[in-house]
């Protein structure tokens, strides 16, 4: 327990934003308080077990929000030390240069940052020198200029992946290796060395590690903060509200309900929110007072609304050969992310997902099971998989938006058909592929196992908006360095401040953001 003292700061949450912050911090000499909502994660056999961690949810959040029509689903959401990267994949993708400027899709306009790629750049490069990924700049054509290269080679392909790297390559396409976070030493044939840590098992994609391999926030970021005298953790500290001073410019108190049943209060210099972006959102709705009715940093009636998600399609197609691959999460292709010759709209991008096994194919089955051969055992089928997710952007309405009902529940709207026209040619174009692919055509089969057996709305793991940033006070919650414009030490720095989303996974942007945030911080306490 952390004792009466002031801090400096308090950052509460710990994962992408909120741990990557607290770690740009602890260098400083400042006194940091990090809160979080829950606890270490058990690190237990089930860590690793399919059943555990997709059929039966073990780990997920126990608890349940509302859609619009007021019915309730289980969101994909993780409160443990590293948050949601504790499951995450640790695909770390930069966005696109075009990414953060304006974009006509074909449901609307994704709408350019305040920001440009430029400003960003070297926070990407210093992200992924701390989150140790692996990759190889250059392979990508749509990516923008970099400063430097990844610290570590690209994971190598297992057989099969490289077949089909050469098979795409075959069709004009360029397939490039996925950047990875994970601490991995590879030898001279791409195994594991025996000292790397992270040993190319199949449980990478939507797994906690077991061996602390996968650079998710709690290893890479909190544990070593935690090293320094200055930063105090508080785990099972669910921050319930932010109170103000009379003039409502400040923020002097955070009040948690603890692990115990009791309520505490802390203070701090400043309060960095970082809580996920529909957690974010309703940590500010739920502090409303006298001078912000309709929650802190909502003057601009924006907090809580244009939350994204991801247009995401997982799909597995059946290889005619086995696919023996451990270590599947090792290649991408963004041909089309921006349009394609027979679409002037962008599609997306396409990357491969963790292996199938039985178990897993097993839990997603029922709502296919009668497009598959009936003498083809779940075991035959996983070993014959070849598995990929599709990423379309998903577009920032104002009508998206999570609300608070009156019993403190947590309510989620949104068009889960909104922008879908180019996930779905991306996914044409991909079933189109797969005789020369080495696989059985029209055999793409919905894999719901990753997706909460199909409930789009429940799909929260890339969450973003509901706390943008950008220039003007009457459009926006938070000014460039994501303080909010409404006060004089509140900072947001999860990916609620995002005002579009892209089409690539959104963590790597989240951690470069702290870091950018983090050295506005240090400057400004000095």
């Amino acid at each position: 327990m952390a004792d009466k003292q002031h801090y400096d700061v308090i950052v509460i949450g710990t994962g992408a934003g909120g741990g990557t912050l607290a770690h740009r911090l602890a260098p400083s000499g400042k006194r940091v308080l990090i809160l979080e909502r829950g606890d270490y994660l058990p690190r237990e056999r089930d860590n690793w077990d399919s059943t555990a961690v997709f059929v039966t949810a073990k780990y997920r959040a126990p608890e349940f929000w509302y859609d619009k029509h007021g019915q309730q689903f289980p969101p994909e959401t993780n409160y443990y030390v590293g948050g949601n990267t504790k499951f995450y994949g640790a695909a770390l993708f930069r966005l696109r240069t075009e990414d953060f400027g304006e974009i006509r899709h074909h449901d609307g306009i994704s709408p350019a940052w305040p920001i440009g790629y430029e400003d960003l750049e070297p926070y990407y490069t210093q992200a992924e020198q701390l989150y140790l990924v692996h990759g190889r700049h250059g392979e990508d054509p749509t990516e923008g200029p970099v400063s430097r290269d990844y610290p570590h080679p690209p994971v190598e392909h297992e057989p099969r992946i490289q077949q089909l790297s050469d098979d795409l390559e075959k069709q004009g396409l360029h397939p490039f290796h996925l950047p990875i976070g994970v601490n991995l030493t590879q030898d001279d044939k791409g195994r594991a060395t025996h000292d790397s840590v992270c040993i190319r098992c199949d449980r990478v994609d939507g797994f906690p590690c077991l061996m602390s391999a996968k650079s998710d926030a709690q290893v890479i970021c909190v544990d070593p903060a935690l090293k320094y005298d200055n930063v105090t953790m508080v785990t099972n500290a669910d921050v319930r509200r932010l109170e103000t001073d009379p003039s409502g410019r400040t923020v002097t108190g955070v009040l948690a309900e603890l692990a115990d049943g009791t309520t505490e209060t802390f203070s701090a210099d400043i309060v960095v929110v970082a809580c996920g972006a529909v957690n974010s959102a309703v940590l500010l709705m739920r502090s409303a007072n006298d001078k912000h009715p309709r929650g802190l940093a909502n003057s601009s009636d924006v907090v809580g609304r244009h939350y994204m998600r991801h247009n995401n399609v997982a799909l597995m197609a059946e290889s005619k050969e086995p696919n023996p691959t451990k270590f599947q999460k090792t290649l991408a292709l963004n041909d089309w992310y921006l349009g394609a010759d027979d679409w002037d709209y962008p599609l997306g991008g396409i990357q491969m997902l963790g292996k199938s096994d039985a178990a897993q194919v097993r839990g997603g089955a029922p709502r296919w099971a009668g497009a598959i051969s009936p003498d083809m055992p779940f075991e035959v089928l996983a070993h014959h998989a070849v598995d990929f997710w599709l990423c379309g952007e998903d577009l920032p309405l104002a009508e998206s938006r999570v609300t608070l009902g009156k019993d403190d529940s947590i309510h989620l709207a949104l068009d889960e058909k909104n922008n879908i026209a180019g996930v779905k040619r991306l996914q044409h174009k991909l079933e189109k592929m797969l005789g020369h692919l080495g696989m059985h055509p029209h055999r793409l089969l919905d894999h719901s196992i990753y997706l909460h057996k199909g409930l789009p709305i429940g799909a929260t793991a890339h969450q973003a908006g509901t706390v943008r940033f950008g220039t003007d006070p009457d459009s926006s919650a938070l000014d460039l360095n994501c303080k909010a414009h409404d006060l004089d030490n509140l900072y947001v720095v999860d990916t609620s401040f995002f005002p579009s989303i892209g089409a690539v996974n959104p963590s790597l942007t989240a951690m470069a953001n702290a870091l950018r945030v983090g050295d506005h911080l240090i400057e400004r306490m000095k």
